[in-house]
């Protein structure tokens, strides 16, 4: 054995000597790697290094964690979130989405500046090149905001670093630099890119930036800067917090117009709207009937059936790779009963926000009215006539699904979600049987609901696809139509055009099969933060929505409540095999606060702008962490 292996070492040797005998060996390329100076004369070399920004996103809204977790819509199944126990801090960040994640929107902003750079001086195809940077600007701007909206103002880095850079530390810009820059290169990437779209609108490529994705990013961008949580005199008054903050130009508008500030919101909105290009059935005069408006909210977010329309810029899944957790939604969401992992559960303060529709005062034409536990009718038969988007967007107790996976199908021939404790056999010696998608179940018992409910937006109701174990490739929509219009009926509502606002919502509700609304003042308001909530679930928008508006104290901070639901065989009645029915059984709902230990919820104003991460802070001197840490 010795002597074999000095043969090999002087095999290795000799080939070393023979090769530092030629020079052209120092000079050879490497296989996986592509110069940089390759890159920026290769117009395909170029495109693909300004694909590989769009990792960016990620898994969009897909991810297993949703935000809405973080919000008082939903709990995520595996553990507490310290951001809803006001438990961080600079040390403990919590969990934090890679897309709002310090250090690496910045790795990608270098990108998007090291493509500026080099695209700028580019000798290929000006009309690939100009392309490339109209996407390059829109990124750089997603990036940006990204950070913007969950940290306040940051530093605004326009160049690369190089090896040659002496100084690494840079102060935070003020909010308003910051909504300028974005604003700016969102401008630049409209223009850029204004010719680079289909017939109808879209991206030449699927997911790739368009002209129109950057309006509809500037008008997202453009109401947040208009809203209570930026502008500082209307910011301090709500909160002590941000009131004795030392450097409140890093958190909004300390002066200014703000009424300017919310018709620039308003036209960013309109010149979206005035494209003519999207919008899915929001030309009704009246509600659809309640089948019709849950295929219509279904094809929403499935972005089917004349839907596509709805999708302005969005992460797609197409031929996804294993590391693609948005294409693995359905294991990540289904219920345990379908060996899912329940990860996004509806709280009970959500389910009880969908409104019922009551036609006991006007047969035939139902009154949309606030859920009330108090009522018989209501609290008897909770899942009944609720607000159509309640049956597109919650699994419940009772609602149908796929078909069980040969393990559960024995159980539940039916199909049919489990969220209770019943009784099976007859009723005079009845047995008690966990349903199949408990804490108690028989499958996967561990990934059971703690709310009583799972998440059903986003799922792609094709039986053939098993959720367990099969990708599916329903898009993430980052930005969509019906979010523009939301942000133009706010930018009314605070101008003091009531009507119109009224007359958008309404088509929103109408597409929904909800009856029109009307009112005034601060009840038209809340009716509008209401219906955006309930429309834009668990689509990044009540993490923001709630702090912008300054009504997090107030929903944030609210305990998780749930359901316990339980299923009692009437007199004379046998059951062998459980189904959900009413005539065989007396069905008791209790709404209680989660069991303790789980997440107890508390809100502090700190909660406004979490924290830079302690690392970031001891990288760069120049910092100015967040009011409250």
């Amino acid at each position: 054995m010795k002597n074999i292996k000095n043969h090999i070492l002087l095999m290795i040797v000799a080939g070393a000597m023979n090769a530092g005998c030629s020079k052209s060996f120092l000079n050879t390329q490497p296989l996986d790697k592509a110069a940089a100076a390759s890159v920026w004369s290769d117009p395909s070399l170029s495109e693909s290094f300004v694909t590989d920004i769009y990792n960016a996103i990620r898994d969009g809204l897909l991810n297993q964690e949703s935000m809405d977790c973080i919000t008082d819509n939903c709990l995520y199944n595996f553990g507490r979130m310290d951001i809803m126990e006001a438990n961080i801090s600079p040390n403990n960040t919590g969990w934090v989405n890679n897309t709002y994640e310090w250090g690496e929107m910045y790795a990608r902003i270098r990108a998007t500046n090291i493509a500026l750079e080099n695209l700028a001086v580019a000798s290929f195809d000006p009309v690939i090149r100009d392309r490339l940077k109209g996407e390059s600007h829109f990124m750089r701007a997603y990036c940006y905001n990204q950070l913007l909206r969950y940290y306040g103002g940051i530093p605004i880095i326009k160049s690369s670093y190089t090896l040659n850079s002496k100084d690494f530390s840079i102060a935070r810009n003020t909010y308003e630099e910051c909504v300028n820059f974005i604003v700016s290169d969102l401008d630049s990437a409209s223009l850029l890119l204004k010719n680079y779209v289909t017939t109808s609108g879209k991206a030449i490529a699927l997911g790739r930036a368009t002209s129109d994705a950057a309006l509809a990013l500037k008008s997202r961008v453009l109401v947040y800067a208009a809203s209570d949580l930026h502008d500082i005199p209307t910011a301090k008054a709500k909160s002590a917090t941000i009131a004795s903050f030392a450097h409140p130009e890093l958190l909004g508008y300390v002066s200014g117009d703000r009424t300017a500030r919310w018709k620039a919101a308003q036209d960013a909105a309109l010149a979206v709207m005035n494209l003519g290009t999207y919008g899915y059935q929001l030309n009704l005069t009246a509600p659809v009937s309640k089948a019709q408006a849950v295929i219509n909210y279904t094809n929403v977010y499935l972005s089917r059936t004349g839907s596509e329309t709805e999708a302005i810029f969005s992460k797609y899944y197409v031929n996804a790779s294993p590391d693609d957790w948005g294409a693995w939604y359905p294991r990540n969401n289904c219920t345990n009963g379908y060996h899912g992992w329940t990860s996004t559960e509806p709280t009970q303060n959500l389910v009880d926000s969908y409104e019922y529709l009551d036609s006991t005062s006007t047969p035939g034409t139902p009154q949309a009215v606030p859920f009330d536990w108090n009522n018989p009718l209501h609290a008897t038969t909770p899942y009944v006539n609720r607000d159509p988007r309640f049956y597109a967007s919650i699994m419940y107790d009772g609602s149908p699904w796929k078909p069980r996976t040969t393990d559960g199908a024995a159980i539940d021939p039916y199909n049919e979600i489990q969220f209770g404790t019943y009784q099976t056999g007859s009723s005079s010696s009845p047995v008690t049987y966990f349903g199949l998608d408990t804490r108690n179940s028989a499958l996967e018992n561990w990934n059971g609901t703690r709310t009583g409910y799972a998440i059903k937006k986003f799922m792609d109701p094709d039986p053939s696809i098993v959720d367990m174990n099969q990708k599916q490739q329903v898009p993430s929509p980052q930005i969509r139509f019906t979010e523009v219009v939301f942000n133009y009926i706010e930018t009314c509502l605070a101008l003091g055009d009531e009507s119109t606002a009224i007359t958008w919502l309404n088509k929103i509700r109408f597409r929904a099969g909800m009856p029109a609304i009307s009112g005034t003042g601060a009840a038209l308001v809340a009716t509008y933060q209401h219906e955006r909530n309930i429309e834009m679930l668990c689509e990044e928008q009540r993490f923001y929505d709630a702090r912008r508006w300054m009504i997090a104290p107030a929903v944030l901070g609210q305990k998780v409540r749930v359901m316990k639901i339980t299923g009692t065989l009437k007199p004379g009645k046998t059951v062998p095999i459980y189904r959900y029915s009413t005539d065989n059984y007396t069905y008791s709902y209790v709404v209680q606060n989660i069991e303790a230990g789980v997440e107890n919820r508390s809100w502090d104003d700190k909660l406004y702008f979490p924290p830079i991460k302690l690392d970031e802070m001891n990288k760069n001197g120049k910092l100015i962490q967040n009011p409250g840490y």
